[in-house]
């Protein structure tokens, strides 16, 4: 077999190995590859996280496995590298630095890494080290051709041929002047918004609700931004939101959230809130924890406008249909293979280095 095929053959065992640990329950299959070598680990660096990191809840690590596992099929696999000429690609060394502000999310770029037959060097945030290396090892016994091909690095990066690279605005700074010899992609901060017109469901809320408060909106996926139209009524929203209310039982969260109000209400800053969410208007993108921006429009077409200017600012635009690109509610958190950050596509990226 080729290496697409042993590599999709190795994720496809990752996803049923993965499958065993979802939200409703940890449930050992005996008919996995590799149980007996893998499962209590994967049980034990999962506590590891949660203990290492305040804001990787078992529900978020769970909830970031059980959308890989959706994805890490033969067939899904398959679609979507099937129009890449991967077979022409030639073997490079791709240094992968990793945010660490969400379960899981340089798994994306480590995936690309690895279908294109490079070699990776990757460097973990300390927020987020335990879950892929152990991962790493499932793969390489499932598929022993891999071996040797990652290194997990934790001093200075050396002797790579190209870098992808995450982090804020002001790492990105130094990212660009560091890497600019290297081919690269370089991300920054981006944010999520939803476009309300006031004729949304009470289910289109719901989902809405779900964009805003999974992995405590941290991740550039997460809703931070409502464009509400003048004179629009937030009752159905909040009521909508209500059935996140135990967010607030989690400490970093709780912390956050009475820090941003006393900050508020010391400013004299008007806002709404309910016990778990405030929302203030803002013409900022980026909003604290706890905190949801809005900003009144006056119609569809100017807006459109704006956001085109700002599409820099921009991961995702969630709204019912409003535009083409724009995302169905509830869909922000479990992005498709196909769906790259910043618009920039990883997988042609690496051919092309």
């Amino acid at each position: 077999m080729n290496h697409k095929t042993n590599t999709i053959k190795a994720l496809n065992e990752l996803g049923r190995f993965l499958c065993q640990f979802t939200t409703e329950s940890t449930l050992k299959n005996e008919s996995v590859l590799f149980n007996d070598l893998f499962f209590d680990g994967f049980k034990h660096q999962i506590k590891l996280s949660k203990e290492h990191n305040g804001w990787f809840s078992e529900a978020n690590i769970l909830f970031a496995i059980e959308s890989w596992v959706k994805l890490l099929t033969t067939d899904t696999l398959n679609s979507w590298v099937s129009n890449y000429p991967l077979e022409a690609a030639s073997q490079k060394k791709v240094a992968i630095i990793m945010a660490g502000n969400i379960p899981l999310v340089g798994f994306h770029d480590f995936l690309c890494a690895l279908i294109c037959n490079h070699e990776i060097i990757v460097k973990q945030s300390s927020n987020d080290k335990h879950l892929l290396p152990f991962i790493t090892l499932y793969l390489t016994k499932a598929a022993p051709e891999l071996k040797g091909r990652v290194t997990f690095l934790e001093q200075k990066l050396e002797g790579f041929d190209a870098v992808i690279a995450t982090g804020s605005n002001n790492t990105a700074r130094y990212f660009e002047y560091y890497f600019k010899d290297k081919p690269s992609i370089i991300r920054k901060n981006r944010n999520s918004l939803a476009i309300l017109t006031g004729d949304e469901t009470k289910e289109d809320l719901l989902k809405l609700s779900n964009d805003i408060f999974q992995y405590y909106g941290l991740g550039c996926r997460s809703v931070s931004k409502l464009f509400v139209p003048k004179g629009y009524n937030f009752d159905a929203f909040f009521d909508a939101m209500y059935h996140w209310h135990p967010i607030i039982n989690g400490a970093k969260y709780a912390n956050n959230y009475d820090y941003n109000k006393a900050v508020y209400l010391m400013s004299e800053f008007k806002m709404l809130e309910n016990g778990f969410l405030m929302i203030k208007e803002d013409p900022s993108y980026a909003s604290p924890i706890a905190t949801l921006f809005y900003e009144h429009y006056d119609d569809l077409e100017t807006l459109t406008d704006k956001l085109n200017k700002d599409a820099d600012k921009i991961q995702c635009i969630v709204s019912n249909n409003l535009s083409e690109g724009h995302l169905p509610f509830g869909s922000t958190q479990t992005p498709q293979l196909e769906d790259y950050a910043d618009g920039v596509d990883t997988v042609d990226f690496l051919l092309k280095i």
